[in-house]
């Protein structure tokens, strides 16, 4: 079908047959070993995602829980499907669904996922105290249970410390299934998990099972399309649990942009109000902004993009936010803007532990050489590492913001053939440019008026108050 950038008829066909490089692609999924870290004590479990679907699945049917279906959602179904491969999904989201007699099946089903961990503990490890509470206190991120008239579903998120998690959800029905277009691919997986119950021969360019997708947000190619050129679409935002917000700002740092029948501001406009409707306290609020950054912002190389995404909120709660007063829409800018900051700091103690141990452990074994500086006396017993000039005031991020500088306190301590001891930093109040922590002596530092030696000269101690520039 033609190529389109508008939101598209959700009248299509929802369904489509992989070729051979998605199943391929699949069965690498599958394959790839996720470790599930455990806390404490706890050992690590190693788990092919295939073996942790196979052994729910044997558990669920001998419980008596009745299986329709198992599917694989979420950003991993979308980088299967997708023309670009680069591998750029966080979680790991599969969907079991079931059929629930009541909430008394929600914690069988809960007990039956604890019994199916006990399976991959290792080798060695004693398995009769373990208990559904002890593992589920080791090995379990976040538990969510819904059970009403449209919506029967659980959630178990298996924790992984580097952000991909393994979610399991246990739906009967489900209002609703995706945020945007883009994320509402479902991939079934019963005829995959079936070649490997009964093949003995390895999946081939031209021995492969028939693998189906959906796009639960309507027609498949229109969803597909938006996916490969980047494009933001969907329907009925206010339907949303927060409104999709947090991950229409995601798109937008990624460089999604909205499709060209989009109303852009109206969209905006019912996803904060279903924001704040389901978030409306600002601890709320921080909680829920905070969990989404350390789940979809997961390196430390994207430190620069978790700044972009903040600021992108900003900008879209500041001009797009009706439904709160003045006050309570402050606090919560207040919120974002309290959260940049703070990753700016992370990044520029980032940037100073990284030249700092650059500079030290450049030639392992050899000495590191710091260059003399004495622009007024031959006798001045000074070695600098860094000169910083300043203070210097950054363009504001936020409209309306004033700027304002960072002051860190610098401590290096020299022997007296120049090679540093130790070094200390600590953050006063705004400071002056350079300050003095001990009183000067006949042998102090001429220029900083801080540094004083010991009666035999061997050791030198500088304290000089830094001017850090940091970009609100």
């Amino acid at each position: 079908m033609p190529k389109s950038d508008t939101m598209g008829d959700d009248r299509g066909n929802r369904f489509q047959v992989l070729c051979y490089e998605q199943v391929e692609r699949l069965h690498r999924v599958m394959e790839t070993s996720v470790p599930i870290h455990g806390r404490g004590n706890f050992p690590t479990l190693e788990i092919k995602l295939k073996d942790l679907i196979q052994v729910v699945q044997t558990k669920l049917r001998d419980g008596g829980i009745q299986l329709r279906d198992i599917r694989l959602n979420g950003g991993a179904a979308s980088y299967i499907l997708a023309d670009d491969a680069t591998e750029s999904y966080n979680d790991l989201d599969l969907i079991f669904g079931t059929k629930l007699g009541g909430q008394a099946d929600l914690q069988r089903i809960k007990d039956l996922v604890m019994e199916s961990l006990l399976d991959f503990l290792p080798r060695g490890v004693s398995k009769e105290r373990m208990t559904g509470g002890s593992l589920n206190e080791a090995y379990v991120h976040k538990m969510v249970k819904i059970y009403t008239e449209s919506d029967r579903w659980s959630l178990i998120s298996l924790s992984n410390a580097r952000g991909r998690n393994v979610e399991l959800k246990f739906a009967d029905t489900m209002r609703r299934q995706f945020e945007f277009s883009v994320d509402s691919f479902q991939i079934l997986l019963d005829s995959l998990l079936t070649f490997y119950d009964v093949s003995r021969a390895p999946i081939a360019e031209h021995f492969y099972p028939t693998v189906v997708a959906e796009s639960v947000f309507g027609s498949f190619d229109v969803a597909l399309s938006h996916l490969n050129r980047k494009l933001i679409a969907t329907r009925n935002p206010e339907e949303i649990r927060g409104g999709g917000l947090l991950k229409y700002c995601n798109l937008l740092v990624r460089d999604y942009k909205p499709t060209r029948d989009c109303d852009v501001r109206l969209l905006e406009r019912y996803m904060c109000s279903r924001f704040f409707i389901d978030f409306s306290d600002v601890s709320d609020q921080r909680t829920k902004l905070s969990n989404y950054l350390a789940d979809h912002f997961i390196d430390d190389d994207e430190e620069e993009l978790r700044y972009r995404y903040l600021q992108t909120l900003y900008a879209v709660v500041e001009e797009s936010t009706v439904c709160l007063m003045g006050h309570e829409r402050r606090l919560t800018l207040e919120l974002i803007r309290t959260l940049s900051e703070r990753v700016l700091r992370e990044r520029e103690r980032r940037a100073y532990d990284k030249a700092y141990s650059l500079g030290r452990f450049e030639a392992p074994g050899a000495a590191v050489s710091y260059p003399s500086f004495d622009p007024t006396t031959a006798n001045a017993n000074l070695i600098i590492d860094q000169v910083y000039y300043g203070p210097f005031t950054y363009p504001t991020a936020y409209p309306g913001a004033e700027p304002q500088h960072y002051y860190t306190v610098y401590t290096y301590e020299y022997n007296s053939s120049g090679n540093l001891l130790t070094s200390s930093a600590s953050s006063p109040a705004l400071s002056p440019a350079f300050s003095s922590s001990s009183s000067s002596s006949s042998s102090s530092c001429p220029y900083c008026d801080s540094c004083s030696s010991s009666d035999d000269g061997s050791v030198d101690v500088k304290t000089a108050v830094v001017s850090v520039a940091q970009a609100r």
